[in-house]
């Protein structure tokens, strides 16, 4: 079976999967907000998959709404705990690093927006589940690899981790 990720994920590719996520991320909102209005649902997917343009005020879920400030600061945190990791990290351990790069990416995405507007523009509605965006895919995603990795990682490596 072929691999899929490289055997090591150097500072600048790091950096490099970090830039595209952000850039991805806020183009998507740019763009949902450009050609979208406020509430405005197209359906892709009728009943299943739209895209539709909200303003999250809070967390997943709308948790803590209008807490610009609280977020604020958690994201700051967070993001000092991400990169700390990253640099105890080796390049050897891609899928830990590839997960960080994620979780570090989506987390300014949505740093980003906070600070500029107080609020999340979420658009990925799936009905069944509260509508998110580009940020919230990388932190998700970003999270299972680090699971993954710990769980995947020899117990040798995870000392020294």
């Amino acid at each position: 079976m072929k691999k899929v990720l490289p055997q090591k994920i150097s500072n600048r590719s790091f950096w490099s999967i970090v830039f595209v996520i952000v850039f991805i991320d806020q183009l998507t909102k740019w763009l949902v907000h450009q050609q979208m209005t406020l509430y405005q649902s197209i359906p892709l997917i009728p009943n299943i998959f739209h895209l539709t343009y909200i303003r999250n005020p809070g967390a997943a879920f709308g948790m803590l709404a209008y807490q610009k400030s609280f977020f604020i600061v958690i994201t700051i945190l967070i993001l000092l705990v991400i990169f700390y990791f990253y640099r105890k990290i080796p390049p050897e351990q891609p899928i830990f690093r590839l997960g960080l790069a994620l979780q570090g990416a989506g987390a300014i995405g949505n740093f980003i927006d906070r600070l500029k507007d107080g609020y999340v523009i979420d658009f990925f509605d799936f009905r069944l589940w509260p509508v998110f965006n580009i940020a919230d895919i990388a932190i998700s995603v970003g999270v299972l690899l680090l699971i993954y990795s710990i769980l995947t990682m020899p117990d040798d490596e995870k000392q020294k981790t």
